[in-house]
């Protein structure tokens, strides 16, 4: 009888154990409710923001966008600009279904922004996963479907 305990116990702690541990998907804001996606869309077209944080696969790149503040625009532009230069773009929040996505999971919703130049504006173009977000900070991630390089953004608001 003892050893029966022993052993149901020994299973209710493992069985613990893998219900707690993470996957990078848990991390990840994958399944927004129409509501959150409107919030979402509602918070970043209020005010302008600074790219907090860059890192991109392989090295941290934030100081290119040093002195850049970024509008996203209700009507899906985005502008980013330092006072004397000024680089435009596009951003919108779609659900997966409806976008280009390259990630393997087809139930997130995605933070898409697309510039086409210069090259270190270009290198934001991507269907970004929402990590989380507040009324002053977006965290957002991609995992490369080419090399498997991660990418993270991070906006806050000024």
């Amino acid at each position: 009888m003892k050893t029966s305990i022993l052993k149901i116990a020994a299973m209710v702690m493992f069985m613990v154990t893998l219900g707690c541990e993470k996957s990078e998907d848990d991390n990840m804001m994958n399944n927004l409710s129409a509501a959150q996606i409107t919030e979402l869309k509602g918070i970043a077209a209020s005010g302008t923001w600074t790219i907090a944080y860059y890192f991109d696969t392989d090295k941290e790149e934030t100081a290119h966008f040093n002195g850049y503040t970024f509008t996203f625009n209700a009507d899906g532009s985005l502008v980013a600009t330092n006072g004397t230069t000024t680089v435009n773009g596009t951003w919108s929040v779609t659900d997966s279904d409806s976008s280009n996505d390259d990630s393997p999971d087809d139930s997130d919703v995605d933070f898409n922004i697309a510039f086409a130049s210069p090259s270190d504006f270009a290198d934001l173009t991507d269907d970004w996963d929402i990590v989380e977000y507040t009324a002053v900070r977006i965290e957002l991630i991609d995992i490369s479907g080419g090399n498997g390089g991660t990418d993270k953004l991070v906006f806050e608001k000024n």
